[in-house]
């Protein structure tokens, strides 16, 4: 099963959007990193991303972006691809 990483803070839409989305696709496992819990783990995720906001979605080790870039994925089919165990 592919891995799922994603920085998330406590209350976010745009995260819930995208576990949503995940769970539709069948894949109800996250690694989710809260970055309000830990000021380090923000850092962390602006200088692996170069962003600020969440969520900061990885797929094994592919970034993918943010909630915006993950819905284009999945409508472009790109998402089920990335999805797909190899």
């Amino acid at each position: 099963m592919k891995k799922i990483l994603m920085y998330t803070s406590s209350y976010c839409p745009y995260c819930s959007n995208a576990v949503r989305l995940f769970s539709e696709k069948g894949f109800d496992v996250i690694e989710k990193i809260l970055i309000d819990d830990d000021p380090r783990e923000l850092e962390k995720m602006i200088k692996i991303t170069g962003k600020r906001t969440v969520p900061q979605i990885f797929i094994d080790e592919l970034y993918i972006g943010g909630f915006q870039e993950l819905r284009a994925a999945d409508l472009s089919g790109e998402l089920d691809k990335l999805l797909t165990v190899n």
